[in-house]
């Protein structure tokens, strides 16, 4: 039986050494690394990952074990709030896969972490009793090790929700205080907006920034946190997703952070890996063709025709690279999810005026399901 698609954001208390910021994603090597984002304000780094059940374990708990040997909590600064040098660990489903197949995963790795690692570990998200702000408020005990944390590396919070968009906003005419009266008037345990979690933050250099955690999606996209604040007045400089962004919610801002697109641009790199490793001229020059295929898709911006174009792109790797006998179930269904995500985000407009794309297109994921 094929192994279900994954993804991870570990969260890891550090966005300002290079050095290990590399070693955390190097140690991620078996799963399928999608981003890296560094803040160095919140000194944290996100990394997204992809990967099939146990090799996503397998990089989770290797990354991990970096922060541990490299991330001292004791000398940490940053405004982000903190338990753990390896800080958050969410994993999520993609395609088919399940809350509770994620949920097991979560806890697996947690149990590793804790029987071999030694650091303490908090289970929290779906089918879960603890919330993340009871843990950073320290309401609760570890669900394993504790309750003292590990001297230098803290806790990790382990867990398994949906999808969510890591969303800041700076605010070039809000002060601190007003900032924070802003983000509890935001927050959907206030009566706010549903599905908003907001914190303010004060960065360097004066500048102001509104941090969000949007978890219900289908409710409240980025666009309709930009349009309530525009509705009260509020001025904003720039929009920032951290991390990857799900492309039916996408807006402006994350142009060239789709997570669809990432799942491609990810196959087609670790295609072009594999393809360099035949040893063949024939397969070496399809291993450039796939990095540059790559590196177009990891681009794609919001726009239509560029939705349409990379969807495409993303069906028709799928026989490239079965075509070259490197395509296995990972990479398989990394390039459907994302042809699929992609090809649903097209709106009715362009269905009509690119009809006969759209309906290829259709054919396409069509026979790729049933190959």
């Amino acid at each position: 039986m094929e192994a279900p698609l994954f993804e991870s954001v570990p969260n890891f208390s550090e966005g300002r050494a290079q050095g290990v910021i590399a070693q955390l994603a190097g140690a991620a090597a078996a799963s399928q690394v999608l981003d890296i984002d560094a803040d160095a304000d919140h000194n944290r780094v996100v990394i997204s990952l992809a990967g099939a059940d146990a090799k996503l374990v397998e990089a989770l708990f290797a990354s991990v074990q970096v922060a541990i040997e490299r991330i001292d909590l004791r000398t940490h600064t940053g405004v982000h709030p903190r338990v753990g040098a390896a800080d958050v660990i969410p994993i999520v489903p993609l395609g088919g896969a399940s809350l509770d197949g994620a949920r097991e995963l979560a806890r697996h790795l947690g149990d590793r972490i804790w029987s071999e690692l030694q650091l303490p570990v908090y289970f929290y998200g779906h089918g879960e009793t603890s919330l993340l702000a009871d843990i950073r408020a320290g309401r609760v005990q570890p669900s394993l090790g504790g309750p003292q944390p590990h001297p230098s590396a803290g806790a990790v919070c382990v867990g398994a929700r949906k999808p969510l968009v890591a969303f800041n906003l700076l605010l070039p005419a809000t002060d601190i205080a007003a900032a924070r009266l802003l983000a509890r008037q935001l927050r959907e345990s206030a009566g706010g907006l549903r599905g908003v979690q907001a914190l303010a933050f004060e960065l360097s250099g004066g500048r102001v920034q509104l941090s969000m955690n949007l978890f219900r999606l289908d409710e409240t996209p980025p666009s309709a946190v930009v349009a309530e604040l525009e509705r009260h007045g509020v001025a904003i400089a720039s929009q920032h997703v951290i991390g990857l962004c799900p492309v039916a919610v996408a807006n402006e801002a994350a142009g060239g952070r789709l997570l669809e697109a990432r799942l491609a641009a990810a196959a087609a790199r670790h295609g072009a890996e594999l393809c360099a490793a035949q040893g063949d001229l024939e397969h070496a020059r399809l291993a450039g063709r796939l990095e540059r295929e790559a590196d177009g898709i990891a681009r794609a911006g919001v726009d239509q025709a560029e939705l349409l174009a990379n969807a495409e792109r993303s069906a028709a790797l799928v026989r490239v690279l079965a075509a070259a006998g490197v395509l296995g179930h990972e990479l398989r269904s990394m390039l459907e999810i994302a042809a699929r995500g992609l090809r649903a985000a097209l709106d009715r407009d362009t269905e009509t005026q690119q009809s006969a794309r759209v309906e290829a297109l259709d054919r396409s994921l069509g026979s790729a399901l049933k190959s």
